[in-house]
């Protein structure tokens, strides 16, 4: 497979990118959890069907520790018993904040309720803009049909 656009080939999709990083890196420094930052950038990645970034993240949440089960349960993570309700909290927002389509009226207010109960206000302030973000990469980069398998840990900083 051959993804349909470089986007490092392309100056203003290169432009979009770096400044797409940029907003990711003022999540990825705050005080969030780097757990639950990662679980989240793969549970919207499975929901959008986004191959690529679950290929990356998936590696990169194994690098930093995580553990082959709660890897391979985070798609049913309501059955599993692997997560802190911390964790169920922000699993919980993203899929309602990834399905707005689905759902009319988007995001419900238990579901903010719950995801408040385990986060700061700024740590709430990171994980709406880390499920923007992912789903940002999502879009893009399955329009743009980008093949997964071949991420290596660090590739992209």
């Amino acid at each position: 497979m051959e993804a349909r656009l470089n986007y490092f080939g392309n100056s203003i999709a290169a432009k979009f990118m770096k400044y797409l990083g940029s907003a990711g890196k003022v999540v990825h420094d705050s005080t969030l959890p780097t757990a639950t930052q990662e679980l989240v950038k793969i549970r919207a990645s499975q929901i959008n069907g986004c191959a690529v970034c679950i290929d990356g993240h998936t590696k990169e949440a194994a690098h930093a520790g995580e553990t082959s089960v709660r890897l391979n349960l985070v798609a049913a993570w309501r059955e599993a018993t692997v997560f802190t309700e911390a964790e169920r909290a922000a699993l919980e927002l993203t899929e309602q904040g990834t399905r707005i389509a689905d759902a009319a009226g988007g995001v419900t207010d238990e579901a903010w309720a719950n995801a408040a109960k385990h986060y700061d206000e700024d740590q709430l302030a990171a994980l709406v803009a880390l499920i923007a973000i992912i789903n940002s990469y999502n879009r893009l980069n399955v329009i743009t049909q980008q093949p997964a398998g071949d991420y290596q840990v660090g590739q992209w900083g």
